[in-house]
């Protein structure tokens, strides 16, 4: 059986508390790799959140408004087999 990976934000910087202003996918949902899964904006860019691999969405961390600093945990997303 495969393991379900949490999606977490990777590095953004020196920054903390970033707003969610997108979440693109929801649970159930199939993702490709590299698959843009939520969309995070701080006062001097915009950085999309992608899928690791592809797979099936779990479940969804994350709503729109909320805030999220690195780690934060974004998806549980259950692989696609090879």
């Amino acid at each position: 059986m495969t393991q379900q990976l949490e999606v977490k934000v990777p590095d953004i910087g020196d920054f903390s508390d970033i707003p969610v202003i997108e979440v693109l996918v929801a649970a159930g949902e199939a993702v490709a790799a590299e698959q843009s899964l939520i969309t995070l904006e701080s006062d001097k860019a915009t950085m999309e959140v992608p899928a690791p691999v592809a797979g099936r969405i779990e479940s969804v961390a994350l709503a729109v408004g909320d805030t999220v600093s690195e780690g934060a945990l974004v998806a549980q997303l259950r692989p696609s087999r090879a």
